[in-house]
């Protein structure tokens, strides 16, 4: 699929699914906003990667959690005129069982709700204006595309307060894609599991091993999906492929919902 001259904001793009998705991006030809948090390093090797593969690439550091960050990474698309697409993939987690309510707090809860809930919306009211602005020069609607999980579907997953956080997001999808609408489109990507560091940084490497092959093990088609996979239907959502798709929740998780 042609990206080329497609300008796009990935935000949480250091490493993992951000980082896959922005360089299928950068192969089409695309301009892209790298964006991290805390990841500096992996955030200029996501972009070296980019550049190799022929997009151009400003990197910024940002906090979707915070009001005043979102608007500067938004700033950074600013020197283009326009935005084609808003990829709202920055989300972290607290790995907690769901039967300890002693583990979480309201902080977590707080935490978590600001960077998975808040922050793709306070993006997407950032990005607007651009959004709008490449909707009008392409004669098309612009995406926004957000990174939700199974989780806020079905309330399994690392943690309530992650599912909720989630949940949150999907509904936010919904009410977005009527006020947007016909300029912008939103759709939402609900991945399973996906074979990341993730798992590892919250679980150890013994521990995401053995979440790892739980799933495939259990999920009826027996495969782990990776970033790569997950990053193809987020790009697709993000290109005129799907032009005509706005308010959905498309899950992707290997058929663990047939069984669950």
């Amino acid at each position: 699929m042609s990206k080329d001259g497609l300008c796009a904001i990935v935000t949480g793009s250091a490493s993992g699914l951000g980082a896959a998705t922005a360089a299928i991006l950068a192969k089409g030809g695309a301009r892209i906003v790298v964006n991290y948090s805390s990841s500096q390093k992996e955030a200029e090797q996501t972009a070296d990667l980019c550049r190799t593969a022929g997009g151009e690439v400003v990197v910024v550091q940002g906090d979707v959690s915070r009001d005043e960050d979102c608007k500067r990474i938004v700033a950074a698309a600013e020197p283009w005129g326009h935005l084609d697409a808003l990829i709202n993939n920055a989300g972290i987690t607290k790995h907690m069982p769901h039967d300890n309510l002693d583990g979480l707090s309201a902080e977590d809860f707080q935490r978590l709700f600001g960077v998975n809930t808040i922050g793709p919306f306070q993006m997407v009211r950032a990005a607007r204006s651009l959004l709008e602005a490449g909707a009008k020069a392409a004669g098309r609607p612009s995406a926004v595309v957000n990174v939700s999980s199974v989780a806020g579907i079905s309330g399994v997953g690392s943690s309530i307060a992650y599912a909720a956080s989630k949940g949150a997001l999907n509904t936010i999808t919904f009410s977005l894609a009527r006020a947007l609408a016909p300029l912008i489109r939103v759709n939402t990507v609900c991945p399973g599991y996906i074979d990341t560091p993730w798992f590892t940084k919250g679980r150890g490497e013994a521990g995401a091993r053995q979440v790892r092959d739980a799933v495939v093990a259990k999920v009826p088609l027996k495969v782990a999906s990776t970033a790569d996979d997950i990053a193809a239907l987020v790009c697709f959502l993000a290109t005129p492929q799907s032009s005509n798709m706005t308010g959905e929740l498309v899950r992707m998780d290997a058929g663990l919902h047939l069984i669950t």
